[in-house]
């Protein structure tokens, strides 16, 4: 690995809190516990993540992706507040609850499966157009739609 990346990762580590990391071959991060980039204006996220065991927030910034997000969050994931309008490049499973509301998303494309805990996307377009729905299930179906187009397009 290179030793200016691993440097920079830590610096960007200290910076913002991040305790109980592994550096991993890629560059990217685990952590073995919670992360809290949350009221930081930031305008992406400064890391490439993994695993994290815990809480991820990263709320109140002015995030327009999500890429750099970690592939799986054991607890809570909230990306609300920001200026998404999409889920893509967010984590692919999340243990707890999964808050993105106060965004400006048009779809819920990228969004974690299977959702564990509860889902908020109020003040979104989306919510606008779907309004007061079961989302787990849409989403459930969407990604179904997604697996069978997948297949189709072969």
């Amino acid at each position: 690995m290179n030793y200016l990346k691993d440097k920079e990762i830590h610096n960007i580590c200290e910076k913002y809190g991040i305790k109980n990391y592994t550096v991993n071959t890629d560059g990217s991060i685990g952590v073995d516990g919670d992360v809290d980039l949350s009221n930081k204006r930031l305008t992406k996220i400064p890391l490439k993540f993994n695993n994290v065991s815990g809480y991820f927030l990263c709320y109140y910034n002015e995030l327009t992706t999500l890429l750099g997000s970690p592939k799986s969050v054991g607890g809570n994931f909230y990306c609300s507040s920001n200026k998404l309008t999409t889920l893509e490049g967010g984590p692919k499973s999340v243990g707890g609850n999964f808050r993105c509301s106060f965004n400006k998303l048009t779809t819920l494309e990228g969004c974690p499966r299977p959702l564990v805990g509860d889902f908020d996307c109020y003040d979104n377009p989306i919510h606008d157009k779907l309004g007061d729905i079961d989302y787990k299930s849409y989403i459930k179906q969407l990604n179904r739609d997604k697996i069978l187009n997948e297949l189709l397009n072969r």
